[in-house]
């Protein structure tokens, strides 16, 4: 092989080269590498080819597979291969020994191996007295190093020790120690051996700092180990010592449990149950996972209000008092309250009832419940059950898992502190299941008067007594409760608000609460009647009053923008001339009747979400085979009403005055507005069979009747629901005349007087009755 000669330069020599990763090494180093990559296998094929020399340069981004030169460090090292071995995967190792180093120049592009240019160094390294103490100060810390990090062989210290020459010292210490990269990159270009001996040590005095850190971490926790282990020996010696002397003694936690226990008033058995949990934690370790779970336990056991109660202010007056302020209407609601507490009044055993409101949004399902509680003087507590779908959420989770707590029953009455609360489950209709359980079967046990006594939690594994607490749940619809679950509670609908009742609570309620959460009074904002009619009109369409609060608070802030800006106090009245300026332009409009009837088209009433509505149904025929067309969303229930009054008609056509033949000749198209709304429901019966009879006659309906019910064959007409909230929608559209079923006639009474008396309201139980209710005579 031939070498270089001293002195002679590489700059005009182009020599095979293998970039390394993750890897630096300096001369007088003999070291094992395996090469991977196609050109750096290459170049140590030429370099064995030419018997020449090899450079090894050092990538600074390990991640680049064809490094530049701005990809190196300036400084290489000059090596010969002593060994080399194919690996029967193509790659190849190869045993090196590193000569000197060299300044790399240029990477040579354009060739199938990895290639540069080199120039060799000038190295002269004088002794002298710095470099001296700079070695020896590198050598003592490298014994400090070595005793603080024991996976480094002690034999290194010993090597070092035999090394005179200062460079070659320098090197072996960096080139041995798991230093970081670019610490050893910094070793290796720094060339006077003054400033590479001090740059050694100023890395050496970093990691010994990093070490002495971390010998001190582990010195702590295996202090904290012993210690637990030591106090584990003398805690279990010293019970034994006692335990011979016949005088046992227990730890402070173990005494303070016990007394927390003895004060809770826990039933026998519950209590039982603790004390036996209390001498299984006696016998742990303190610091115990088991322990831990133990402790958790009995301090939610002791942590219930077993006995702890308010007592009910059950003054009646002072009830209908504080319900009457916070609610304007819910008669019925506030009536079964007074009732309740008179009866409690008169007994001290009853238990609490188990109601269920159910009624659209905002129609003030949950602030009843509030108010209940402050009525009674009771606390309250809610859970919202809406995408509940875990039974553990009810039940809680067993101790066997990690982090398991009681279920949301046992947490809120710990919250509440008593074991009477008021507590309000909101959106009981919208539990989940899936294979987690069903929570709506757990709830069975805890709204059941006859179990919810002794109800269980799986977390707690005792009884605790549910029966003093007033359940409250609200749903907007009881056709998505399980029947089970609906059997045990006491339904009371809230159907809604009139459009008199949304006037009054938005006078005594919504509109003082906005002005005061916007820093306004009534010297700066008044809104008038018909202004507050027309926004409950034009701007909102709901059975509730939340979006009539939210139109006026937006009036309310815009105001407030006004008075800000001028820097002024004065007066603005809102009428209904200035509201398009606040609110925008009118968001609905209030559907209303012909002036005139027409042939084929009859007014229905339907229930909606957000209350009543009137419904028009058009029906027309067109010469044709009698096919039935239904449009306009009709769900199925609709469209075989449909079907049904086809039917009846047919089966009494002469009796009619009805073509008998019709069903051949004709075809019949049904059509219901508002196509893109869908609509269901068997209460358009009556309303079908009125327009198709219409629409054969060509006897035209009367424009101000409107009318509901469900229709049989034999030409009955059945009982629907939400009367209340159909019949306020026709006051509403202008209808003179309405049209219900006479199966519905108690429930009359629950529709306000006042409209009562402003409607004609007739009371059907056939279609005959029907038709000579709505339709028009030909003059």
């Amino acid at each position: 092989m031939a070498l270089l000669n001293k002195g002679e330069k590489l700059i005009k020599r182009v020599i095979p080269g293998v970039p390394l990763r993750d890897l630096i090494v300096y001369p007088h180093m003999v070291v094992p590498l395996l090469v991977g990559r196609p050109r750096s296998l290459n170049a140590v094929e030429e370099c064995l080819a030419q018997d020449s020399l090899l450079i090894l340069c050092f990538q600074k981004d390990p991640q680049v597979e064809e490094p530049e030169l701005a990809d190196l460090y300036s400084i290489g090292v000059l090596a010969k291969v002593l060994q080399s071995a194919r690996e029967p995967n193509g790659s190849m190792r190869i045993l090196v020994e590193c000569l000197e180093r060299v300044k790399v120049k240029e990477v040579v592009k354009n060739r199938r191996y990895f290639a540069c240019v080199a120039e060799r160094l000038k190295q002269e390294f004088p002794s002298n007295k710095e470099t001296e103490a700079l070695a020896r100060v590198a050598t003592d810390l490298l014994d400090k190093y070595l005793k603080l990090n024991p996976s480094m062989p002690k034999e290194l210290y010993g090597t070092v020790l035999t090394i005179e020459d200062h460079s070659k010292l320098c090197d072996t210490i960096a080139g041995y120690l798991p230093l970081k990269l670019k610490d050893k990159g910094r070793v290796l270009e720094t060339l006077p051996i003054s400033e590479r001996l001090e740059a050694l040590i100023d890395i050496l005095n970093a990691e010994i700092g990093v070490l002495e850190v971390q010998k001190d971490i582990q010195d702590k926790v295996i202090k904290r180990i012993e210690e637990s282990q030591k106090q584990y020996l003398l805690t279990e010696q010293l019970k034994t010592i006692q335990k011979e002397l016949g005088r046992e003694e227990e730890s402070p936690e173990i005494v303070q449990l016990k007394e927390k226990i003895k004060k809770a008033g826990m039933p026998k058995t519950a209590e039982e149950k603790a004390l036996e949990e209390l001498t299984r934690l006696s016998k742990m370790m303190p610091l115990s996972p088991e322990a831990t779970v133990s402790r958790t336990y009995l301090e939610w056991l002791t942590g219930l209000p077993w006995n702890v109660s308010t007592e009910d202010n059950l003054d009646v007056k002072h009830a209908a008092r504080i319900l009457d302020e916070d609610h304007y209407g819910l008669e019925k609601v506030k009536e079964r309250i007074v009732e309740y507490l008179a009866v409690r009044k008169r007994t001290e055993s009853l238990r609490g009832p188990i109601l269920c409101f159910v009624g659209p949004p905002g129609v003030g399902k949950t602030s009843l419940g509030r108010s209940i509680a402050r009525a009674l003087g009771r606390k309250l507590v809610r859970v919202s059950l809406g995408g509940v779908r875990d039974e553990a959420e009810i039940r809680g989770h067993r101790r066997t898992y990690i982090g398991a707590l009681p279920g949301r029953i046992i947490q809120s009455i710990k919250k509440a502190g008593v074991n009477n609360p008021v507590f309000l489950l909101d959106e009981i209709d919208k539990l989940g299941k899936d294979f987690r359980g069903d929570p709506a079967s757990a709830l069975l046990e805890v709204l059941d008067p006859e179990q919810n006594n002794s109800f269980s939690d799986h977390y707690l594994e005792v009884e605790f007594d549910l029966s003093r607490v007033l359940f409250i749940t609200t749903a907007n619809t009881e056709f998505t409760i399980p029947p089970a679950l609906l059997d045990r509670m006491e339904i009371i609908s809230l159907p809604g608000y009139t459009m008199w009742e949304k006037m009054e609570i938005a006078k005594r309620f919504l509109v003082p609460r906005q002005l005061k959460e916007h820093g306004l009074n009534e010297n700066n904002l008044k809104v008038s009647d018909e202004a507050l009619v027309a926004i409950i009109r034009n701007y909102t369409r709901e059975a509730g009053v939340r979006n009539l609060e939210r139109e006026i608070a937006s009036i309310c802030r815009k105001v407030t923008r006004k008075l800000v800006e001028s820097n002024k106090d004065f007066l603005v009245r809102i009428g209904t001339r200035v509201l398009d300026r606040y609110l925008g332009p009118e968001k609905f409009t209030t559907q209303t009747v012909e002036e005139k009837g027409k042939v084929g088209v009859a007014c229905g009433m339907a229930w909606t979400w957000y209350g009543g509505d009137i419904l028009f149904t058009e029906i027309v025929t067109m010469a044709g085979t009698g096919e039935l067309i239904l449009t306009g969303q009709m769900g199925e229930v609709m469209r075989e009403s449909a079907q049904a009054a086809r039917s009846y008609v047919r089966a009494n056509a002469v009796r009619l005055g009805i073509d008998p033949q019709f069903y051949k000749e004709f075809d019949i198209h049904v059509h219901v507005p508002e196509g893109a709304i869908p609509k269901d429901g068997p209460s358009a019966g009556v309303t079908i069979v009125t327009a198709l009879v219409s629409a054969l006659t060509r006897h035209p309906v009367d424009a101000r009747v409107a009318m509901t019910g469900e229709i049989t064959l034999q030409g009955k007409v059945l009982k629907i629901g939400g009367l209340k909230a159909k019949i306020l929608a026709a006051h509403r559209a202008g209808i003179k005349k309405v049209l219900v079923p006479a199966e519905n006639e108690k429930e009359l009474e629950e529709i306000p007087k006042k409209i009562r008396e402003e409607l004609n309201i007739r009371l059907v139980r056939t279609v005959d009755d029907v038709l000579g209710e709505s339709l028009m005579k030909i003059e």
